[in-house]
């Protein structure tokens, strides 16, 4: 059996078994120390924020924002559809009726159009508006942000931007020329889990340019408590603050980030250009638009039918390949099948025939040229 390729792993090296040995040669290995607030600052340096707190997941930062945003029982929050399902557990989290929003096929990013006309029509026959819109920016592809806070702006409605999958992606065109995601809404948020371009082992972290929204995020991480003499809280707070051996990590990892981002890219590349001209489509390739490609995912021939991504999982598994199904939509998810949906047929497709190949940033090129063939055999067995 030929060796094992994973998905995607942490690329952890030195510097960062240096940083966090010093951490711990600190004594402060808690949420207090040097490090939190170093990586809060090089952090929001790096993606051009005026403000980031660090927290102790994306998910945690997110149900920041929506605390923030006011969001309480009963209010309306639009959410792309086809994403994980952390993005709308921080509005469930709130007791928030959810309205989910299918994609668009060019970006599989949310259909900030449709979403328009739905508040149109709400504002027209007098209904519920959404308290916050929270756009995805989908496996590293930059969605609509420029829409997306326009039409918030224009209603008044609290824009927060799910960042966790697209560190480094930004526009080089148009009129969010040399943003950051993440960085355009009301708020941001960013995850740096296990399998994420850069890592603190699991983490977070909160953005805004709103010193005042900035200060609440810290507060409420911190389980909002006040700096008095006892142990005295002002409102009901959240332990959700990073560690600082956690943050140590996220230093280190921060220096090497716009290397793993250009080898994302590389990857994604050499990718493009081996299923050129095959039945497989590739992500996403926008103008204007730099993804990070953060989990490198293809779509399986229509012409297959059903089933056809499952058993080009197999095949692969069967040599050693990991590779990973993408995500059913909220609304075909148990929990969120009564919740309001805006069509929801591309990310019901995007599901059936969707699939993350092998993309960590130390892929050999032997390993990915490897991954290729077999995609190419599959396909040649199945008559493509």
């Amino acid at each position: 059996m030929a060796s094992r390729i994973p998905l995607a792993v942490p690329n952890i090296g030195e510097r960062e078994a240096e940083l966090v040995n010093e951490a711990v040669a600190s004594g402060f290995v808690s949420s207090v120390g040097q490090f939190v607030s170093e990586f809060e600052e090089k952090f929001a340096d790096y993606v051009g924020a005026k403000h980031a707190v660090a927290c102790a997941s994306g998910t945690a930062a997110l149900h920041i924002a929506m605390r923030l945003a006011d969001v309480q029982p009963g209010d309306l929050v639009a959410v792309s559809d086809f994403t994980f399902m952390a993005s709308s557990n921080a509005a469930s989290y709130q007791f928030a009726d959810l309205l989910l929003v299918d994609s668009l096929a060019e970006t599989w990013c949310m259909d900030v159009d449709s979403l328009r006309r739905e508040i149109e029509r709400r504002t027209a026959a007098g209904e519920k508006l959404p308290k916050a819109i929270e756009i995805v920016h989908i496996l590293g592809q930059p969605a609509d942000a420029h829409a997306a806070r326009k039409l918030a702006d224009e209603y008044g409605i609290i824009l927060i931007e799910d960042a966790a999958e697209a560190l480094g992606a930004m526009w080089t065109e148009g009129p969010l020329e040399g943003r950051h995601v993440g960085t355009v809404g009301h708020m941001g948020a960013f995850s740096f889990n296990g399998n994420k371009i850069m890592t603190t082992g699991g983490g977070g972290m909160f953005t805004t340019d709103d010193p005042e929204l900035a200060a609440k995020a810290k507060h409420l991480s911190t389980q909002a408590r006040l700096p008095d003499r006892g142990y005295l809280h002002d409102e009901i707070g959240f332990n959700y603050r990073l560690t600082n051996i956690a943050a140590a990590l996220g230093v280190a990892q921060l220096e090497r980030l716009d290397g793993f981002v250009a080898t994302k890219r590389k990857i994604a590349a050499r990718y493009a250009d081996a299923f050129a001209g095959t039945g497989i489509q590739t992500p996403p390739n926008l103008p204007g638009q730099e993804s990070t490609y953060w989990l490198y995912s293809v779509l399986v021939p229509a012409s297959r039918g059903a089933g056809a991504r499952d058993e080009l999982q197999d095949f692969l598994a069967e040599v050693n390949i990991e590779s990973r199904s993408l995500w059913r939509p909220l609304h075909m998810q148990p929990p969120l099948k009564d919740e309001l949906t805006l069509d929801g047929a591309t990310g019901e497709d995007l599901f059936a025939r969707g699939l993350s190949l092998p993309c960590s940033t130390d892929l050999t090129d032997d390993d990915q040229d490897r991954v290729i063939e077999r995609v190419h055999e599959w396909l040649r067995l199945n008559g493509e």
